[in-house]
């Protein structure tokens, strides 16, 4: 039997932000519940929800303090549980966010890490020898030292927060010869978290959830420059859960699936960091620059898919080879679609996102063009990416119908904007975004070429940046899809063009030795 990944079109869902079902202000997995026929009758058919586990959310959860306990504010563990049925009841899948490279300082692991006679979980972190190692030079993959307040001499190595020890999963390369505090990854310790890995994913999968999207995959093993070591540890992971559950998946937020594929992951992200030039598509390098429009999808023309076109057709090589790559409309990382672009540029970037190969992944408001709010006070070490975790509009109702809770309560503030969309004004306007949105995954359903495994192929329709055009093709049919976000029409090669079975703007028109391109338009067509 294929893997359900196959057909997978997800959601992102940020629980607490998604829909609070019991008024405490909080999102929950009730209020999940509640939205499944949405989600399913919207066109999706899997979710990824964000961390979920017992947490003092610290940074939004992926600070954890027991991996097999949601936290309370959800829910129990048979509160997801029941969230498993419900969603399987409607054929579809859900993964959870599984965060393997750390743990909260709170966590009972670490505490007794951090005691001073050699016990189970002395080895579980990455530790220095003595203390005042905090500014260790040339450690690769270390974000930062943390002089913890411990009965342990040492230093303890934390990845990207100062509340997350790093667990140890070993060193590809030694580079402190006189001192022994650097581990192989064949010590006792890193073995011990590896099978403690299996053991989390294990617990979820018996409990009905699909698999997992698996944060910062790329960072396990230090000082490994080429990765090796870590996409071996990955190996062994994905073998043992493909072996005694065929039907997980596992996704890996790495960015550059040459290398998270070799781990047996099914299929990686393309993300804002990393070689793929993700950034070139509707955002630009910096994410807090707003106002440049240097982005493909802009009106402006200013773009460039050169570097993102050559990066993609190395990566989609590699996941022919088996896996997938997943091209997100964004996450809970970055500054929401609409940060820099209209409702015309949305449709056209969606066009794009849902015709692609690999399984799309559309984060929560996006398919309504939510909008990413500045300058709101960071939330659970959110920062800046606070304004892309505002809670999920869904009426004209109190608090946008998102929750019950004085407006002082909620987890972050609705946006202010009087004329925010949100979903029931969106169903009722044929011309919405989510209307546009779900026309295309009705398309991408009913032609098995625009499929996460049909055949992919950029063309070069002009000598000009402008339009983007690729073909999809499968044993069944052959289509081509092209899209010109600029506000200037294209002057295009001729092209036999057959049935046109999707637009948004204004149709192409064919000359006799030329075809032009509408400007802010783009179609799906049958090649003859």
């Amino acid at each position: 039997m294929k893997k359900w990944i196959e057909n997978a079109v997800f959601y992102q869902i940020y629980p607490q932000s998604f829909k609070d079902s019991n008024g405490d202000g909080i999102g929950d997995f009730q209020g999940i519940i509640s939205k499944l026929d949405y989600i399913k009758q919207t066109g999706f058919n899997a979710i990824w929800v964000n961390p979920c586990f017992e947490s003092p959310f610290f940074d939004a959860g992926y600070d954890i303090t027991d991996f097999y306990k949601t936290a309370p504010r959800y829910g129990s563990n048979e509160d997801i549980r029941k969230l498993f049925e419900e969603v399987h009841k409607r054929n579809m899948h859900i993964i959870l966010d599984l965060v393997p490279a750390h743990t909260s300082h709170l966590h009972p692991w670490f505490k007794q890490s951090m005691r001073q006679e050699k016990n189970e979980y002395t080895d579980r972190y990455v530790w220095t020898d003595r203390e005042g190692r905090n500014n260790v030079d040339g450690i690769q993959g270390v974000t930062g030292w943390l002089n913890a307040v411990s009965d342990r001499n040492g230093a303890v190595a934390v990845n990207f927060k100062a509340c997350q020890p790093a667990l140890n999963f070993g060193f590809a390369e030694i580079t402190d010869i006189e001192n022994d505090w650097q581990q192989k990854p064949s010590d006792e310790g890193p073995q011990k978290n590896i099978e403690e890995i299996k053991k989390i994913m294990s617990f979820w999968l018996d409990m009905g959830c699909d698999g997992f999207r698996v944060d910062m995959a790329g960072s396990l093993v230090k000082n490994d420059s080429e990765q090796e070591e870590t996409i071996k540890i990955w190996q062994n992971i994905n073998g043992y859960i493909h072996k005694k559950y065929p039907q997980a998946v596992t996704i890996s937020e790495w960015g550059e699936p040459t290398r998270a594929l070799r781990g047996g992951f099914d299929a990686d992200f393309l993300l804002s960091f990393g070689p793929s030039y993700y950034m070139d598509l509707f955002r630009n390098e910096k994410v807090l620059d707003f106002d440049s429009d240097t982005h493909f999808f802009s009106k402006s023309g200013n773009g460039d898919l050169t570097n993102f076109k050559r990066a993609y057709e190395v990566f989609y090589e590699q996941a022919k080879k088996g896996g997938m790559v997943c091209v997100p409309s964004g996450n809970h990382d970055i500054p929401r679609l609409s940060t820099q672009l209209d409702e015309d540029e949305i449709k056209l970037a969606f066009v794009f996102l849902l015709t692609l190969p690999g399984a799309p992944f559309i984060y929560y408001g996006d398919e309504i063009g939510m909008k990413y709010i500045k300058d709101i006070p960071s939330k659970e070490g959110g920062y800046h990416r606070t304004g892309a975790r505002t809670p999920m509009q869904w009426d004209k109702s109190l608090n946008a119908g998102f929750s019950a809770a004085p407006w002082d309560e909620l987890y972050l503030p609705i946006d202010p904007d009087e004329n925010r969309p949100c979903v029931e004004e969106q169903l009722k306007d044929e011309t919405s975004i989510y209307n546009t949105v779900k026309r295309l995954l009705e398309l991408r359903k009913m032609h098995s070429c625009l499929g996460n495994t049909a055949d992919f192929e950029f063309v070069e329709l002009s000598d000009d940046r402008y339009p983007l055009a690729y073909i999809r093709n499968d044993s069944k049919e052959k289509l081509l899809i092209v899209i010109n976000p600029s506000n200037k029409s294209v002057e295009c090669r001729k092209t036999e063009i057959g049935e046109v079975i999707f637009t948004i703007g204004e149709d192409y028109k064919n000359e006799s030795d030329k075809m032009i391109v509408a400007p802010c338009s783009a179609f799906v067509a049958k090649l003859i």
